[in-house]
């Protein structure tokens, strides 16, 4: 997350979150320093972008727990950035596209669209691989440029979907993506510098999840080896690769920070806030954290289907991590988000920053 301190529309404090792309029944206080927030990444956070560029609506059961209808969020209910919005006491924050030419976006605006990438297109051709999603960090920063030049002229989880669709495609050596953290670390941080550079003074910068442990990995990457799998049934390769990149990425948020003593950058553990729920499962009213809410019938992760409404629904979405098998459920955002906004997931945790 991002926010900008001083006069005027452009220079008012607001809040950015870079993604990659949990409050729980406790009071997180008051807060109200924040007047706009402004997101980029995936489907974690996209709140409508995708649905609206597809010209459709997601169907239910999306959005069954909260809303009680579909919104474009790929979840049963709310996804992280809700969470910050509410606990910032700002609006929920509309996707850009609809409104992409004309919005002014008083509170903010989500330029996050699911299978979005740090690195475009043109990127994978270079490893003779095709991702599936044209929208990449640097065309969401753009809609953000085109958008501070509307609204102010005068003044002036990305990162975990590179990995996702070389992991996913069955005929790519999965040691090969190793290659690709160098060139999306100087992406994520070229984009922290311009966004530094616009007169952002608080940047929150999560990482990514612990891939090892989301069904449709377990699924697709099944062993007969007892040894590739961790005491929590996760797969060791993959949620040690998630650390691989997570490690350079705090790197870098550090080597900024030394470098901009002015900004604030909050390195966001959202892998470690994420672990708690599948080590201590049913501190949250989880049950099994590897299996999918809504899916089909295979055991053990239900991932053989895909979520709609022909698909069955296991029980009550706030006793599941996984919504659909890739996504999580509002409950599992809910708990992330508890640990970014009051610790011990982020340092300082986000409303400390107040």
């Amino acid at each position: 997350m991002v926010c900008f301190r001083g006069q005027g529309v452009f220079n008012s404090l607001r809040v950015f979150l870079i993604s990659i792309i949990l409050l729980l029944n406790v009071s997180v206080g008051l807060c109200g320093c924040y007047k706009r927030i402004f997101s980029f990444g995936d489907s974690i956070i996209d709140t409508g972008n995708f649905a609206n560029g597809k010209g459709s609506l997601m169907e239910f059961p999306f959005g069954m727990t909260y809303f009680h209808r579909p919104t474009g969020r790929i979840s049963d209910g709310r996804v992280l950035v809700d969470f910050y919005a509410q606990a910032l006491q700002l609006p929920l924050l509309p996707p850009n596209l609809p409104e992409k030419d004309t919005g002014m976006f008083p509170n903010g605006a989500n330029f996050a669209v699911f299978g979005s990438t740090a690195m475009p297109p043109d990127y994978f051709r270079r490893w003779n691989h095709k991702v599936p999603m044209p929208c990449h960090l640097g065309m969401q920063m753009g809609w953000f440029k085109d958008l501070m030049h509307r609204i102010a002229p005068r003044d002036g989880e990305i990162g975990g979907n590179d990995y996702n669709f070389w992991f996913n495609d069955g005929s790519k050596p999965r040691e090969v993506a190793a290659q690709f953290i160098p060139d999306i670390m100087a992406t994520i941080g070229s984009s922290i510098k311009e966004l530094i550079a616009m007169g952002a003074r608080v940047i929150v910068i999560p990482n990514n999840f612990p891939i090892g442990c989301v069904p449709a990995y377990l699924s697709q990457h099944k062993s007969n080896n007892h040894a590739d799998y961790d005491e929590h049934g996760c797969l060791r390769w993959f949620n040690d690769f998630s650390q691989r990149h997570n490690q350079e990425l705090r790197g870098m948020v550090n080597r900024l920070s030394v470098q901009n003593p002015g900004v604030k950058l909050i390195y966001a553990d959202y892998y470690g806030a994420a672990m708690e729920f599948m080590k201590y499962p049913h501190r949250f009213g989880i049950g099994d954290p590897l299996t999918t809410c809504c899916g089909g019938d295979q055991q053990p992760y239900h991932t053989d289907k895909l979520c709609n409404k022909r698909a069955r629904i296991w029980g009550n979405p706030s006793g599941f991590a996984s919504w659909d098998g890739m996504h999580m459920t509002e409950k599992a955002y809910q708990v992330i988000s508890h640990g970014v906004l009051n610790g011990p997931f982020a340092n300082p945790p986000l409303l400390r920053t107040c």
